[in-house]
């Protein structure tokens, strides 16, 4: 199967740059390219794309509004934010409204490239230089106990246990690794606690997974 994906990126040299080296990627091919959000979001709705790189800062509508409403579409794309800008509040934002992943645009091409595969697969991707500023200043500034997240209540105990290796950063493969599972089961797993939680994307999960206190950063374990 071919992976269609559509570049957003308002910088002409820099979405030449990744639709070239999609095109030049085994399986990969480009579903279109946008200068700005507006465009991203129209062009989605058009070619339907498996996968679209989101630039954050563009013209007109920018990409995390892009994102929203590119998401909010009945069976989306997966979503990459890829951008120059680190800062933790555009992090947060991307992976609320449901991104799939987030990379800093010096990442390398062959990076770039395994974490379109690695979207599509169901699994999130994020820069590995600012996951670790991810997970404790994102915990550190939005934590609660578990224990009064309604929401948790409604998940068996192995939904609870899967959420939290989910929030651990584990693939299907590796769950089911851990918990002596088939990796359908845990796909499963996670799609039912997926949708008792609301969550459209995998990112998403990971986010409640620390936001209740199911995982704990690793700075402030004792």
């Amino acid at each position: 199967m071919t992976i269609r994906v559509l570049v957003a990126d308002d910088q002409a040299l820099i979405r030449t740059g990744l639709a070239a080296l999609v095109n030049a990627a085994p399986g990969l091919e480009i579903a279109g390219e946008a200068a700005d959000g507006e465009q991203a979001v129209a062009l989605t709705a058009r070619t339907r794309p498996d996968v679209v790189l989101m630039d954050v800062k563009m013209p007109v509508l920018d990409g995390i509004a892009a994102t929203r409403r590119i998401l909010a579409e009945p069976e989306p794309p997966h979503v990459i934010v890829l951008t120059t800008f680190d800062l933790p509040e555009y992090i947060y934002t991307a992976l609320g409204e449901g991104a799939s992943g987030f990379l800093l645009k010096d990442t390398p091409p062959d990076r770039i490239i395994a974490a379109i595969h690695t979207v599509v697969a169901g699994d999130i991707l994020i820069a590995p230089r600012i996951t670790q500023q991810l997970i404790d200043t994102y915990a550190s500034h939005h934590r609660t106990a578990a224990a009064d997240a309604p929401t948790l209540s409604t998940l068996t105990a192995r939904e609870t246990e899967v959420l939290c290796l989910v929030g651990n950063g584990l693939s299907n493969a590796q769950i089911a690794a851990r918990l002596v599972l088939s990796e359908a089961t845990v796909k499963t797993h996670v799609k039912r606690l997926m949708g008792k939680l609301r969550l459209t994307s995998r990112a998403q999960a990971v986010v409640v997974a620390y936001e209740t206190g199911l995982v704990v950063p690793a700075n402030r374990r004792r």
